[in-house]
């Protein structure tokens, strides 16, 4: 079986919907994954733009620590503070400074962006990581636990 993600709200490829951009909603996505590897013993998820004008691209979301019986997180379970998230789980800090989901906001005429969002599958029930640690912190644990990962992206642009 092939470790997969979906989501309702968009396909790969498609267009972001506003209620995931900063301006209009804020709003994380719903997500569902399958076909993790045997040995899963939890999840991550994170949502990363690499063609933000940063020279590190910006982090919008990581969450780990999602238990491994959890298959599905809600449109909205990425709100500041975790009350929507699945019990143990942890969200980092994005690049807006904020532990939760933050929207897509690239720069007006900066042409499309892309919002690639990455389920992890885990080798270990929790990671060493807190709400105060950055995308980098997340990506530095998660290269030493991931057994598969799967990703679905959206593109956003900003025409101004």
């Amino acid at each position: 079986m092939t470790f997969t993600v979906t989501s309702n709200d968009f396909k790969d490829g498609d267009t972001l919907p506003d209620a995931h951009v900063k301006a209009h909603g804020d709003t994380s996505p719903h997500l569902t994954w399958s076909g993790a590897p045997d040995g899963t013993k939890s999840y991550a998820v994170t949502c990363y733009d690499p063609d933000a004008p940063t020279g590190s691209g910006f982090w919008h979301w990581t969450v780990a620590n999602i238990p491994a019986d959890v298959t599905e997180l809600a449109r909205g379970a990425g709100a500041v503070g975790g009350a929507n998230l699945p019990r143990g789980a942890v969200q980092g800090r994005t690049d807006y400074g904020d532990s939760g989901f933050g929207g897509a906001a690239p720069p007006p005429g900066h042409g499309p962006h892309r919002y690639i969002f990455t389920v992890f599958a885990v080798d270990t029930d929790t990671l060493d990581v807190t709400a105060d640690n950055s995308g980098a912190v997340f990506g530095f644990n998660l290269h030493f636990h991931t057994l598969a990962r799967a990703q679905i992206t959206a593109i956003y642009e900003n025409k101004g």
